[in-house]
């Protein structure tokens, strides 16, 4: 017959052992959550970099153009 003591600290152990795999689990999906959300921004942010160098290139243009302009008068 197994000791009362004995079963306590096994059934201890199997409950320690199911709540650390029930929280690594969580904290892993926490993670992954996290991550892809700042892959989200960081999405965004590499659009709005884009869309600035674009517009910056526009300005450059619509520059030379004028001063072209402007120096055919």
């Amino acid at each position: 017959m197994v000791d009362n003591a004995v079963l306590i600290a096994i059934i201890t152990a199997v409950g320690t052992i199911v709540c650390g795999l029930v929280s690594a689990v969580m904290a892993n999906r926490v993670t992954v959550y996290k991550i892809e959300a700042l892959t989200k921004e960081v999405e965004k942010h590499n659009k709005v970099i884009e869309r600035t160098f674009a517009l910056e290139q526009k300005v450059e243009d619509m520059d030379d153009r004028l001063v072209r302009v402007e120096n055919s008068k």
